[in-house]
């Protein structure tokens, strides 16, 4: 695998005849699955190695002038999901002011021209150039390359796309959006020193400080996987301010690892969500909590 960044000041010239998708590819969901599958297939049809072709920042800040985007992922992760799909090139763009306001008959000669491509694989509804005035028509018609147009992907009748995902992780429909997604919805973060409140009532928790990049599910309680120092364990985690005896301000992610005791501060972690248990509550008293969340671990037992 290799990593090619390409500036609009800087153009580099890629050696190898390539196949590449092009797209933002946040999540990197089953809809864009479509677009590395197709890709894979050509490349093996006319011996080309395979590429994706992404942009850094995401568009919308450079456009927008938006500050804190949230994400699906991060850059890595679509790096590293890009790689398990197969994919052997990750050709990264810096989008600049100046790339955003090419034309897009410049962006195809001078910045899509300088990668060697042999066939470009884009969605039905990719633009790019200045005010998006490119699509994957004009693609076709700049003959500088073979281009491949996927159609829209969908599952229960509606297009698979991020804002779709988002919607889902916003109405902790967890298992849907792992279902668009093709893989359980991560998140990555550290394990930061807490107020240790849960270990007095027999529910000790880890405290995740998440990337700030992140979208987090909605407010609740979840059945999740957290992996850590490379083995991956069960695990209740509350997504919330903790309202009952230990209210926080801030959203705070605290997660009851099962059957595991072992110093993990400072370590990095990741949370895989699994399925949504209940809405976050506040409780009358300690006791009724303490129920709660014992019917809550043996819900995420039985469900993992």
């Amino acid at each position: 695998m290799r990593i090619i960044q390409i500036d609009v000041n800087k153009p580099i010239k890629i050696d190898r005849p390539i196949v590449a998708c092009i797209g933002y590819f946040d999540g990197l969901h089953i809809g864009h699955q479509a677009l590395i599958n197709k890709t894979k297939e050509i490349s093996k049809e006319k011996n080309l190695e395979t590429a994706l072709i992404t942009f850094d920042p995401d568009p919308w800040v450079t456009l927008k002038g938006l500050d804190n985007v949230k994400h699906l992922t991060t850059m890595k992760q679509r790096i590293n999901l890009a790689v398990h799909h197969g994919i052997r090139n990750i050709i990264i763009l810096k989008f600049t002011k100046e790339m955003a306001n090419l034309s897009f008959e410049d962006f195809s000669e001078k910045i899509l021209g300088q990668c060697n491509i042999k066939n470009l694989v884009c969605g039905f509804d990719f633009k790019y150039g200045k005010n998006g005035e490119g699509n994957s028509l004009t693609l076709k018609a700049s003959g500088l390359f073979d281009v491949t147009i996927i159609d829209s992907v969908n599952f229960n009748g509606e297009k698979i796309s991020t804002t779709r995902i988002i919607e889902c992780l916003n109405d902790g429909d967890i298992e849907l959006a792992n279902k668009l997604l093709g893989y359980n919805y991560e998140i990555q973060g550290k394990i930061i020193k807490g107020n240790q409140k849960g270990s007095k009532i027999g529910f000790p928790t880890a405290n995740i400080q998440s990337e700030t990049e992140y979208y987090l599910p909605k407010n609740g309680v979840y059945a999740c996987y957290l992996k850590v120092l490379n083995k991956k364990y069960k695990a209740m985690v509350n997504i919330g301010h903790n309202p009952t005896f230990n209210f926080v301000k801030n959203i705070s992610i605290e997660a009851h690892i099962i059957d595991f005791n072992h110093d993990i501060y400072g370590c990095n972690v990741s949370l895989e969500f699994v399925k949504f248990l209940r809405d976050e509550k506040k409780f009358n008293n300690i006791d009724n909590l303490i129920l709660q969340l014992e019917q809550d671990l043996f819900n995420t037992k039985r469900i993992l």
